[in-house]
This record gives C-alpha cells, structure tokens and sequence, in this order.
C-alpha cells in the first residue's frame, strides 16, 4: 500500500485501474469484516465474562477493561438521542457503499474498509440490544486514562478518518490519482508591463 504516499512521475493507465479496481473491492470488504468481526468478538466476550460496571485493571495505570453500556455515540457524545445515531450510521454505510465504484487505491480501501466496519459494528447493537430496535446501547469498555470509555468499533471509525484526512491532505483521490492543483496563470502585470515598454519604444 506503499505506492500510493510515493511521488510517481508516470501515473498508470486507466485501464490498468480499471483491471485493479476489484482487487481493492475486495481489500476493502476484507478490512470491512475484520473490524465488524473483531468488534463483535470482543464485545461477545465482554458481556459473557464481566458484569456491567466492572473494572478489570490490564496495563495500569495505562489501560482498563470497564465494561458499560452507552447509549450515545462514539465516547459517550449525545447519550440522550439514540435514534439519531442509529440513523446516521445507517446513511454513512449505505454512503460508503456508492462511492466503491470511484475506488482505486489500496489506502482508500483500507480507510473505508475501516469505517464500514466500525458503523456497522455499533450499529448492530443499536439495532439488536436492549433496551428497544434501534435503540440499544452500545458496548464499551476500553478505558485509557483522563478518555472516554471505547470499543473496538469506534477505533476502526477514528482510525479510518484519520487515513481520510491524511490521504486528502496529501491529494489522493479515491481513484488512487494524485490530484495536484492546476499551475497560476501567467503574471498579468508583466505582461502589461512588456506591452507598455514596447509601446514607449514606438
């Protein structure tokens, strides 16, 4: 996934993008369902071996297993309207999902394989835990010092933005080009200032 960070001077053809295209479908559904996998692993784990509010020190005083159950969005934002992040996730899924047609790159795949992964995953227990449909709390319990309390889906989300934004940054579009933006036009100035000379000389 190197070659998409490295200056290239020859961009490869269209049609050599084109052939790559399903193999970075699949790159992306493969991040996809380990960070879906992963996520819900865990979080089986957790509440089939720890009681809600239980402290579990790991790496102290670094990290902790706290097992709670939230019922807002990523590190407890907005506990009080659930259903809205239900719906959002949903519409960032789906959203993912019609830009695969532009992807050309191995990072993007990893990017968006990542954020698929981690919608999906706390959507799921939106949809299927209790309290209610789309309702549910979502399970956290990773707990690093003076932080909100996490879980394994909101840092596949993190870890997907952050790519995004350096990626964007770097001016790598989801075809894998690298867009670099159009040279100025020439200084006006000058050149009035040439027709000007030459116009004295006369």
């Amino acid at each position: 996934m190197t070659d998409d960070f490295t200056d290239n001077a020859s961009q490869p053809a269209p049609t050599a993008r084109r052939k790559w295209r399903p193999a970075m479908i699949w790159l992306f559904a493969g991040f996809a369902v380990f960070a879906y996998t992963f996520d819900q692993l865990t979080k089986l784990w957790v509440t089939s071996t720890m009681t809600e509010g239980e402290r579990i020190p790991v790496l102290p005083p670094l990290l902790h297993w706290y097992y709670i159950r939230n019922s807002g969005a990523a590190f407890s934002i907005g506990e009080n309207v659930t259903w809205i992040f239900t719906i959002v996730m949903a519409a960032v899924s789906v959203a993912i999902l019609f830009q695969l047609r532009r992807l050309g790159s191995a990072w993007w795949a990893l990017s968006l394989g990542l954020l698929l992964g981690g919608a999906l995953g706390n959507l799921t227990d939106r949809l299927f835990r209790e309290p209610s449909f789309a309702m549910g709390h979502v399970v956290d319990f990773i707990q690093l010092p003076n932080f909100a309390i996490f879980n394994i889906a909101d840092s596949a989300v993190v870890s997907g933005v952050v790519i995004i934004c350096l990626l964007t940054l770097r001016g790598i579009g989801m075809d894998g080009k690298r867009h670099v933006p159009a040279p100025k036009p020439a200084n006006d100035a000058k050149s009035a200032g040439g027709s000007t000379g030459e116009t004295a000389g006369e």
